[in-house]
This record gives C-alpha cells, sequence and structure tokens, in this order.
C-alpha cells in the first residue's frame, strides 16, 4: 500500500517536534493531545483543530477581523457546539462565507500548535475520542504541521536569537528609530508598555500571535523593543551545619496555501 499523507514519515522521529504526534498519525488516531501549551485534536490520524492560550482563538480572528459579529458566534455555540457542528452552521446560516471560516481556522490551528508542540519537559497526555465541538472544517496532515512549526522556529531565530521576547514583559527602548517603522510593526509598538507580552498584543490586536512574535522579534533586532530579565537571586550563604536541597528537574505542506493563509490573515 503506497504512503498516505498521514502516515509518511516525512520527519525523522528525533527531528520532529512531537515523536508521539507522529506515533498517533500512523495509527490513524482520534482524539486529543494535551501539551504544556495547548491541544492538538486529531481525526483519523490528521489535526482537525488545535488551542492553546497563548493565542487568539477561532473566535477572536473571525470577530476581530469583521468577518463575523459577537452574537453571531455565540448563537453558533448555542445552536450547535452540543453537536460538534460550529464550523458548519456558520457556513450554512451564511454568516461566514466557507473561504472565511476556512482561512481563520487554518490560521488558528497553525498558530495554535506552534505554541502546543514546543519543547517542554512535561509528558503530552492523549485522550482517545475526544472531539472539538467547531466540528470539521479543514484536516491538516501531521507532517505538515511539525514542518510548519520547525519552519517557524527556524524564521524567528534567524530574525532574532532571543526567545526571551516571545514570553516576558516588553518594554521600549531608548534606541533612535534609524529607519521607518512599517505600519503593522508600528501598531504593535505603541502597545508595548513594560507590562504586555507577545500574547496579550495578540489578543488585544485579534492577530495571529506568531505574526506578533516575528514583528517583535524584527523591532528587538533594531533595537527598540527589549524582553524584561528575570530577576537573579544573589549567591546564599550556606552554614556549615545546613545544606540546601535543589527540586530534581524532572510529505511537504502546501507552501502556496500557507502563503495565501498568511497574506489574508496580515490583511484582517
Amino acid at each position: 500500500m503506497s504512503p498516505t499523507a498521514t502516515t509518511r514519515p516525512d520527519l525523522p522521529e528525533g527531528a520532529a517536534p512531537s515523536p508521539m504526534l507522529q506515533r498517533l498519525a500512523a495509527e490513524r488516531a482520534t482524539g486529543a493531545l494535551m501539551r504544556d501549551r495547548g491541544t492538538l485534536y486529531l481525526a483519523d490520524g490528521q489535526v482537525v483543530h488545535a488551542e492553546s492560550p497563548a493565542t487568539p482563538g477561532i473566535d477572536v480572528l473571525l470577530t476581530t477581523g469583521g468577518a463575523l459579529r459577537s452574537e453571531g458566534w455565540w448563537d453558533a455555540v448555542a445552536q450547535a457546539g452540543a453537536g460538534q457542528r460550529v464550523g458548519r452552521y456558520l457556513v450554512d446560516s451564511g454568516r461566514v462565507p466557507g473561504g472565511a471560516l476556512e482561512l481563520c481556522h487554518l490560521g488558528a490551528l497553525y498558530d495554535a500548535a506552534f505554541f502546543a508542540l514546543a519543547p517542554t519537559h512535561t509528558p503530552a497526555r492523549f485522550r482517545y475520542g475526544v472531539s472539538h465541538w467547531i466540528g470539521p472544517v479543514r484536516p491538516v496532515p501531521v507532517h505538515a504541521v511539525q514542518r510548519e512549526t520547525l519552519r517557524r522556529r527556524e524564521l524567528l531565530n534567524r530574525i532574532w536569537p532571543d526567545a526571551l521576547t516571545d514570553s516576558a514583559p516588553l518594554s521600549p527602548t531608548s534606541h533612535p528609530v534609524d529607519a521607518p517603522v512599517p505600519p503593522r510593526q508600528r501598531r504593535v509598538l505603541t502597545l508595548v508598555n513594560g507590562e504586555r507580552t507577545a500574547t496579550d498584543i495578540a489578543q488585544e490586536l485579534g492577530r495571529s500571535a506568531f505574526h506578533i512574535l516575528v514583528d517583535l522579534r524584527r523591532l528587538a533586532a533594531a533595537g527598540l523593543v527589549e524582553a524584561a530579565r528575570p530577576a537573579t537571586a544573589g549567591p546564599a550563604s550556606v552554614s556549615s551545619h545546613s545544606r540546601v536541597t535543589l527540586p530534581e528537574v524532572t510529505a511537504d505542506p502546501d507552501v502556496a496555501l500557507l502563503r495565501r493563509l498568511r497574506d489574508a490573515l496580515e490583511a484582517l
């Protein structure tokens, strides 16, 4: 039998963001893969949805972008959430065009998957048979999700190698602006106030959290923002009668589609 898009091992297991996810794809599993920073929902071995507290959800992308009014979203959840058909209800009721729903869904899926597949020391858990209430929109092969996650990591590192910018509160610097700041980055820069994180800014703007990370790393590379460094405790004196015990620290994606998706979300 020829390999399918779901089962072919495009990535060596050691290079995959989640070898467990690859194994679930190979067994064509259905359920929820729960990790530290998010959850991926699978159906028949493909990723059908993803969520992360670090990213705006599909509801935010739809309503902030103007594709849907907030009351329309909550009506769809009330009418079709129990039957796990919210996506289909939005289209069938005429509230959202099918193409707009698909773009926002793919944007939310890739965005949340990037954070959910972040390196962690905490074991992942998989609950078989669990489905998401959004229902079927457009399944994505696991190999495409993992390769896009790796591509995004590499892009961020090329722009600015300090990942603290992605999670710490951010402050503007006094560095002079040597070149005009593009309008999109300028909107991000106006929200940098010493308290907000990249996630806060993404929620405020209703934009892809990954695209916010890209803008912030470019601003950091230009010397316009900096991350707050965690306080470092000074060395503690230890008497000869006491000891300090430290706790043990326990096949190619559719590139054209991804580019269209990126351009459409940035235009929202």
